[in-house]
């Protein structure tokens, strides 16, 4: 504590904090089409990633990390794996503009060791070599994000300019 001129004490702000209180697998599916098989070809894999984020109150967020890959050759399907991981973490003392990025960019940075280990051990336990996933830009995904709502927004208020209702 700090003294003010009048000597009464002043109260220092907390600092911001976040932690993490719960991890868990929403759902898990693996769809092994290829077992046994062998390939005709180089497999290729395809992956998407998604983060959705929602308030659970004041200072509790749950933060979800959506992973999606498929392993196939331009005639054959191997696998399918699909992996919803979501963290609840607390998080105190941020200013409000800061709260969307922390969300959508920290949160599932520190989710994503996780997730990326239940899919190497599911491929693998699939019968395939492990599929390690290459680190993701948390950033460049949320500034897509950002841009595409701004896009959004400007395509409904042109619309909304020239006499069509937008719908939202």
């Amino acid at each position: 504590m700090a003294e003010n001129p009048e000597g009464a004490a002043t109260r220092q702000p907390s600092p911001p904090s976040i932690s993490i209180s719960a991890q868990l697998v929403r759902s898990l599916t693996f769809r092994n089409a290829g077992a046994l098989q062998s390939p005709d070809g180089q497999p290729s894999v395809t992956v998407n990633i998604n983060v959705d984020a929602g308030k659970r109150s004041e200072t509790e967020f749950m933060v979800g990390l959506r992973i999606e890959a498929a392993s196939k050759t331009e005639t054959q399907e191997f696998y399918d794996v699909s992996l919803d991981y979501a963290g609840v973490f607390q998080i105190t003392n941020y200013e409000a503009n800061m709260l969307e990025p922390l969300l959508l960019i920290e949160c599932p940075r520190i989710l994503f060791p996780f997730t990326r280990r239940i899919i190497a051990d599911v491929t693998r336990d699939g019968g395939y070599a492990p599929l390690m996933l290459d680190p993701v830009d948390f950033v460049a995904l949320y500034r897509r994000e950002v841009t595409r709502r701004a896009q959004e927004k400007a395509g409904g208020q042109a619309d909304t300019a020239g006499g069509n209702p937008s719908v939202n």
